[in-house]
């Protein structure tokens, strides 16, 4: 076949134009086609780098933020064999073959600012699985994919904290630990734009963003009754990005009232409990789903 041979590979990699919106053959669809194609050319080929050969300045937004991070994310997925853990629920306990074998992660439960920047209480379920539900190995790599990354996010908080803790004693100043706020991937990312996640660096730059603009609306296609649910993590997302805001105008708020540290305190505790809130509830809420119908259409 023509996939095989490298200079037709070549060939098909030097890309001209821009992205069409229905299928028209090979890297000529819309971005979810791309990402599975040029995902399937890095596993069964091994080919490592793609070049878009395409001024256009459309082709290549599209390009950079949504199919090379997406097909970064999927091929990740692909090669990553977890362990299965023990499912949560309704599912079967020893995560064997067939079952979900995922457990999201539960809400610690602990609340250290006395600020709300949602009810809780309000917050929408996702409909129950399909009784019987055998879920292949893929699928448990997708939905074990996003509690991985959100692991991440929770180790990044913790660096948060312990950067909080570091300027209250005077071994890093707020402009440093401001400089390193910046540098993670959760300062990195708009939490609304943007792709899924890459290698692990790099990999939550942009984690709710290929969430909202492709992986959310392909769940909110494959089951209707998840709506509710996607709106209020979108809903979410936003309020996120600005708890986030908040943790770097504290640092600056210090730089120029040293000694002062109430401000920080609570924007820290209030990204703590908001990020780990919404983490668990949208892996409780999307883990399964995403293990039944995957990131993208045809993933499974």
């Amino acid at each position: 076949a023509a996939g095989r041979d490298p200079a037709a590979i070549r060939r098909m990699l030097n890309v001209t134009g821009t992205f069409a919106r229905s299928s028209g053959g090979l890297l000529a669809g819309p971005p979810e086609q791309w990402v599975e194609e040029l995902a399937g050319l890095t596993l069964e080929h091994g080919i490592t780098t793609f070049i878009l050969g395409s001024d256009e300045p459309r082709a290549i937004q599209i390009f950079g933020q949504e199919v090379a991070p997406a097909v970064r994310e999927l091929v990740a997925a692909e090669r990553t064999a977890p362990e299965p853990r023990p499912a949560a629920g309704q599912q079967a306990a020893g995560g064997g073959a067939g079952t979900l074998g995922v457990t999201p992660t539960p809400d610690p439960g602990v609340r250290l600012s006395a600020r709300r920047p949602w009810d809780e209480s309000t917050r929408p379920s996702a409909p129950p699985p399909p009784a019987g539900h055998a879920y292949p190995p893929r699928g448990q790599a997708a939905g074990q994919h996003l509690v991985d990354v959100h692991d991440h996010l929770r180790q990044e908080l913790a660096q948060v904290r312990d950067l909080l803790e570091q300027v209250k004693r005077g071994t890093v100043s707020p402009g440093r630990a401001r400089a390193a706020l910046n540098e993670m991937t959760m300062r990195q990312n708009n939490w609304t734009l943007g792709a899924y996640c890459a290698a692990y660096c790099t990999m939550v730059t942009q984690h709710h963003g290929l969430e909202d603009a492709s992986i959310f609306p392909h769940l909110r296609r494959s089951e209707a009754g998840l709506a509710a649910v996607l709106d209020r993590l979108e809903e979410e997302h936003v309020v996120i990005h600005g708890v986030v805001e908040s943790v770097d105008r504290a640092l600056v708020e210090l730089v120029r009232r040293p000694g002062d540290f109430t401000g920080l305190q609570e924007a820290v505790d209030l990204l703590t409990d908001t990020l780990l809130s919404h983490l668990s509830y949208e892996e409780h809420q999307i883990v399964e789903p995403l293990a039944r119908y995957g990131f993208f259409p045809g993933q499974l």
